[in-house]
């Protein structure tokens, strides 16, 4: 689903944000990528989403080749993706069920496809008793569950979530990492980014390391 091939990414400030990084996260797997700031998982989303494209190296998802693709076509590779942020990103004037349907609008689905699909992936997160609420009226986890379920409910074959726990205490947070390993024990793939290693020891599994912009280890904790 993701590999990288020795990848490097220059800013055009000098910085070298990776080095000649390669890995490979395999369709339905779910792996966690560790670091402290400034280590690299930043700039890794961003090729994952092509915001930006690497130095040297080939970066691929779900067998396109990000680093290649023109403009007009990098859409059809965020399709491929559900995106969750740390701070959630939901839209303050619109209710729940309007937050999580809003990808499908932009992305011309049907109001059948929105009218099944938002319903389902809210009860999924354990949210559909809350689809009229606004986002003020959520408690942070809450929130973060809309935000989980506005990344399915296109049915993205990679979850990335970043930091998705930044802002939640630590019972919430294992809840929404929970919540995560049930998407992929479903057959989505997810890649996690946090620095909470603490988590990562907790939950154990594939976990990334990256210092410095290169990778420090790839291995299966337990």
């Amino acid at each position: 689903m993701v590999e990288l091939r020795n990848v490097s990414v220059r800013y055009s400030n000098g910085v070298d944000a990776l080095k000649n990084v390669s890995l490979t996260i395999n369709q339905g797997e779910f792996a966690f990528v560790v670091g402290e700031s400034g280590a690299g998982k930043s700039t890794l989303i961003k090729l994952l989403i092509r915001e930006i494209a690497p130095s040297s190296g080939k970066v691929f998802v779900g067998g396109m080749d990000v680093g290649r693709l023109k403009r007009d076509k990098i859409w059809k590779l965020r399709q491929k993706i559900g995106y969750v942020f740390q701070d959630f990103k939901l839209i303050d004037s619109l209710n729940v069920f309007d937050n999580v349907a809003f990808v499908p609008r932009c992305t011309d689905k049907s109001n059948k496809y929105m009218r099944n699909r938002v319903p389902y992936v809210l009860q999924l997160v354990g949210l559909k008793d809350k689809i009229k609420c606004m986002p003020r009226e959520l408690s942070g986890g809450e929130q973060q569950r809309v935000a989980l379920a506005r990344a399915l409910v296109c049915d993205p074959a990679l979850i990335i979530a970043d930091e998705p726990t930044g802002n939640l205490d630590p019972k919430t947070s294992m809840e929404i990492i929970e919540l995560l390993q049930a998407v992929n024990e479903c057959g989505t793939t997810v890649m996690m980014v946090t620095h909470e290693h603490e988590f990562v020891r907790a939950f154990g599994g594939r976990t990334i390391s990256l210092s410095d912009g290169e990778k420090l280890f790839d291995e299966i904790i337990k």
